[in-house]
């Protein structure tokens, strides 16, 4: 066989193997069925300084509050905490009827904010956590081969992503809510009594109707 023919064969097969190697570098390659595409919670905190006095905070503050909480759209999920140097239980109670009117209780302990508290005024601190799922979705295996035996690098993206866009309350895909420990049998067994004493809708048999005018 010639030279020049040998060599045309051996870069031919050179670059078929090298592009057998190249799709098999987009395989997928987690083997189990453990996603890793998993949600992620980020807290953001929004700040807002009001004046307060020795009596809580006057009506045109009071005012400025609500209609920040209502620009800020306060939810279920959201946490408010108030950074008050004097500690006045006034100026707590004050904060607490503002958000209660949006069923949101103030919480204990507000967390660090930039800059400081000026005297005379309280910090309301808004916390609003997010989830979402990043690097989804995931297309980045583009080889039909499988050696790995080995999920979609996208795989989980679909039930996480649509967890994290669901739930009310983000905090809970990091920490579930905590029950107290009672259960009220008479409560949880009412409705079960309930269903069980219905009669059933075919006992009085079939209503008799006449086509008849």
């Amino acid at each position: 066989m010639p030279k020049a023919l040998n060599r045309k064969l051996a870069t031919a097969i050179a670059v078929s193997l090298g592009l057998s190697l190249s799709a098999c570098g987009g395989m997928p390659t987690n083997r189990s069925l453990n996603s890793t595409k998993q949600p992620v919670v980020e807290r953001t905190n929004y700040t807002l300084d009001v004046r307060t006095s020795g009596n809580g905070l006057a009506i045109p503050e009071q005012r400025r509050l609500a209609g920040w909480f209502e620009a800020m759209d306060l939810r279920y999920g959201d946490r408010v905490s108030i950074d008050d140097p004097t500690m006045s239980g006034a100026t707590r109670d004050a904060i607490a009827q503002m958000a209660a009117r949006h069923g949101i209780l103030v919480s204990e302990g507000a967390p660090v904010t930039p800059g400081y508290v000026n005297p005379g005024t309280a910090r309301v601190v808004l916390t609003r956590s997010t989830a979402y799922v990043p690097g989804c979705p995931d297309w980045s295996a583009q080889s039909d081969m499988n050696y790995n035996n080995a999920t979609s690098p996208g795989y989980g993206c679909a039930i996480n992503g649509n967890l994290a866009a669901m739930v009310a309350n983000p905090e809970d895909l990091i920490k579930g809510q905590s029950g107290s420990g009672e259960t009220v049998v008479a409560t949880s067994n009412k409705a079960i009594g309930s269903y069980r004493d219905q009669k059933p809708t075919g006992e009085g048999g079939l209503k008799q109707t006449s086509s008849g005018e």
